[in-house]
């Protein structure tokens, strides 16, 4: 197969073309501006694979799409500008280049790679809106509830607001122009390469530092974690499917099932570390934060049979292994 991977060398995109490169004779073509992924060590190292290209480019830029191959049989689109600071600091640009840049890949597609599949990975931040806005999500939550911006003037929603507007440009692109495509919601993905930003990654930071009293933010709050590996075995079984292939364009939660609180992964992190705090200081969620997040992954099963291989203690292990080795500069 040949798969073209946008924001290839991003957490999720470095990890699915590892995945892929492991699992079948595909060629790949994967690219990135580089302002948020970087050309590290573990990108380096798989970009050595000769099955493999790297090409660095603005997708915002029209100019590049014509410099752009054709005939692939799968596109990932996971170029996107995330992380809560951005959202803050510079939410005009979230909008801008996440919805520009789909709108661009879209045309492309459909006009130069229609005979190939469009996979389009959407956010469980897009539940946010309808909480906010009805006080009430059922739990755990099926891809069928009601999305909704609560409040367009809080910067936060710039990017839930992309990738809610990202949808329905994806089914109806797919649907007038008739190819084939899948909307994947992710539910917390951690591993190894993740960025520093999220809470596995800061946890990881805070107990190699051995920070005493140690401080957890919304303690009680509750989340489900998905290895990166689970993830990208998700991704590529799903879009391998021909259950995914028909109209409408089939939208999937992709989350674990084991619904923990902040606390308890911090447990569960001392235990992997061999170290745990003399004291620990709870203190409030962070404005906006959800008090839980759980996916109905039914459907998912359903589709093709999917269950998380990798458990919470062994992929913390993995993870926190490779945090120990990658301080943060």
């Amino acid at each position: 197969m040949r798969i073209l991977i946008t924001g290839g060398a991003g957490f999720i995109g470095y990890h699915l073309a590892r995945h892929l490169l492991a699992t079948g004779s595909h060629q790949l073509l994967l690219v990135d501006n580089l302002q948020r992924g970087k050309m590290d060590a573990d990108l380096t190292a798989l970009l050595a694979d000769r099955r493999i290209e790297f090409r660095q480019a603005d997708l915002t830029d029209p100019a590049f799409y014509p410099t752009l191959p054709q005939g692939f049989d799968h596109v990932y689109h996971l170029a996107a500008v995330n992380g809560t600071r951005f959202f803050y600091e510079i939410p005009q640009e979230v909008l801008r280049i996440n919805t520009l840049s789909l709108v661009l890949i879209l045309d492309w597609f459909r006009r130069f790679n229609a005979q190939g599949k469009f996979c389009y990975p959407s956010s469980s931040e897009v539940y946010a809106g309808a909480l906010e806005a009805f006080g009430i999500l059922p739990i755990p939550t099926p891809e069928t509830v009601p999305l909704v911006i609560a409040d367009p003037y809080n910067p936060r929603s710039s990017y839930d607001s992309s990738k809610l507007i990202g949808e329905p440009f994806v089914i109806h692109y797919a649907q007038h122009y008739n190819f084939r495509a899948l909307i994947v919601r992710p539910h917390n993905f951690y591993g190894p390469r993740a960025g520093y930003d999220h809470v596995i990654p800061d946890f990881c930071r805070r107990i190699a530092a051995r920070v005493d009293p140690f401080p957890i933010y919304g303690a009680d709050n509750t989340r489900t974690f998905c290895y990166i590996d689970d993830v990208a075995r998700a991704m590529q079984q799903l879009m391998d499917s021909a259950a995914t292939d028909g109209q409408p364009v089939a939208t999937v939660n992709i989350g674990d099932i084991e619904e923990i609180t902040m606390t308890e992964l911090a447990e569960k992190m001392f235990a992997v570390a061999g170290w745990r705090p003399q004291r620990i200081e709870i203190h409030p969620a962070p404005e906006g934060s959800v008090k839980r997040r759980l996916a109905d992954i039914s459907k998912l099963q359903k589709l093709i049979g999917w269950a998380p291989q990798i458990s919470l203690e062994d992929g913390l292990r993995r993870t926190y292994q490779w945090y120990q080795n990658h301080p943060p500069r």
